[in-house]
């Protein structure tokens, strides 16, 4: 199993020494204006060369060039983590004379699914963009010669030693791509919904299952669910598949130490199937996107909703969380009685950051490195943390952590120091073909035109299948 989440959290905690910044961070956070989406705003300003240049004065002008970078922070759930990434853009375009930044937001699923497939095989890809690691996309692409490999820059900048975990972007001893930060996933829940109901933060298998039959018995949805992402159910599901098969069978459906139709998977399948028949989830779950199942939990029609520790800094925004603001709480999946293995493992990676296509100019390379330099800093690694609630991907100081408030992150952060380790989601350890399965079978589960044991048989064929290619 791979180095798990875990162990790299606990050496963020124990870590007792400052880190100092990255060389070149002008020691600023960047507020001197954004570049937005304009190909035109951020432009460094260059003073006009004497027209008969002396053997004191020969600098010309720099060559304006141009670096597009797709990102999917967009919407007003990540409006902190855009802003943070606007902040390094324009250090970024100060620091590279005639630099500017080409931006193109561009939803998750659709970067990851539809359009940077589609510029890979073609080799066109944007010169950066937002990349998950795994056998489905930075190693195959890396394989590919598609990405840069990162092995010689990090040295460089001097970061090869402080980032937490690279596993899902190695290839061959080569790193082809940096994770933004880390997260686990797990249940928030209506603070002041429970207390209402006479409900308290489930402990249990029993107490969480109780919680949900007693929202859904007052006319409350128990779990917020916006299924028309097919990525979204698949969180839970592979929680679930965590607890039931045991934390080292998310490895193993992909080196074939486990079996998407053993007793145990199916298991969790069958309990997902079960809550939809109960009425556990939205109803109408396929018809809703990512962002309704957040709606319909801050405006307290939902008691709980699954979903990324990324999420939290909505909760502690009013504009955004209204009247839950600071009303939220969160717990990790609790024991499943008879599961397998250690039922204190959490869901966690390191597996969503940024690739960088292999094509590049001179300038372009330039413009990377300082890309990186700024974006993996101390500074705005922190910023991350304390004001998006990401957990860093680079090794931060005791005292750099201790300044985190949120209680939402700070139980995240106990939850994380306090389990055995942590298990990867499978759609980053899986070829893209069994994914693509997946996506697919769930939504047919949960509409009832698959059963549980079907769902198992029909993913195990496209996992052996893949296994021979």
């Amino acid at each position: 199993m791979k180095k798990t989440l875990m162990t790299v959290v606990m050496l963020v905690l124990v870590l007792t020494t400052v880190l100092t910044a990255c060389s070149g961070n002008n020691g600023s956070n960047g507020n001197n204006g954004s570049n937005g989406n304009s190909a035109t705003e951020g432009t460094n300003s260059t003073s006009t060369p004497s027209p008969t240049p002396t053997a004191e004065n020969t600098e010309q002008p720099a060559e304006p060039f141009s670096v597009s970078l797709r990102h999917i922070q967009i919407g007003e759930a990540q409006k902190f983590r855009k802003a943070i990434l606007d902040d390094v853009v324009a250090m970024t375009e100060a620091e590279v004379p005639g630099l500017t930044f080409e931006l193109e937001g561009v939803e998750d699923s659709v970067n990851r699914f539809t359009k940077l497939p589609a510029e890979m095989a073609a080799g066109n890809p944007p010169k950066i963009f937002d990349l998950f690691g795994g056998e489905g996309d930075a190693l195959k692409y890396g394989a590919a010669g598609r990405l840069l490999d990162l092995t010689p820059i990090i040295e460089e900048l001097g970061l090869s030693d402080k980032f937490l975990n690279l596993d899902q972007f190695i290839l061959d001893g080569k790193v082809y791509g940096l994770p933004i930060g880390g997260n686990t996933e797990g249940f928030y829940y209506n603070e002041e919904l429970f207390a209402s109901l006479g409900l308290t933060e489930p402990k249990t298998w029993d107490e969480l299952e109780h919680a949900a039959q007693t929202l859904t018995d007052n006319g409350y949805t128990a779990f917020a669910m916006g299924s028309k992402g097919a990525w979204v159910p698949l969180m839970l599901v592979n929680t679930l598949i965590g607890r039931y098969a045991g934390p080292d069978s998310i490895a193993g459906l992909a080196s074939g130490d486990a079996t998407w139709n053993s007793p145990e998977v199916v298991a969790a399948f069958e309990k997902y199937g079960e809550w939809v028949e109960k009425g556990y989830f939205t109803k109408g779950e396929l018809g809703f996107e990512y962002a309704d199942m957040l709606n319909e939990f801050v405006t307290g029609k939902a008691g709980m909703m699954f979903d990324g520790s990324w999420r939290s800094s909505v909760f502690s925004d009013e504009a955004q969380a209204g009247a839950l603001t600071n009303k939220v709480g969160f717990f990790t999946m609790p024991a499943v009685d008879g599961g397998i293995g250690d039922q204190t493992f959490v869901n966690g990676n390191y597996s969503n950051g940024y690739g960088f296509s292999s094509d590049l100019t001179e300038q372009e390379l330039v413009a990377i490195k300082a890309f990186i330099k700024n974006l993996y800093s101390d500074e705005m690694q922190l910023r991350g943390l304390l004001e998006d609630g990401i957990l860093p991907s680079i090794k931060l100081s005791s005292d750099a952590m201790n300044q985190v408030e949120d209680k939402i992150v700070k139980k995240v952060i106990t939850i994380m120091s306090e389990s055995g380790g942590a298990f990867s989601h499978f759609d980053s350890t899986v070829p893209s073909s069994v994914y693509k399965e997946s996506e697919d079978l769930i939504l047919k589960l949960i509409a009832g035109r698959e059963t549980p044991q079907s769902v198992g048989d029909k993913m195990q064929a496209v996992q052996d299948k893949a296994s021979e290619e």
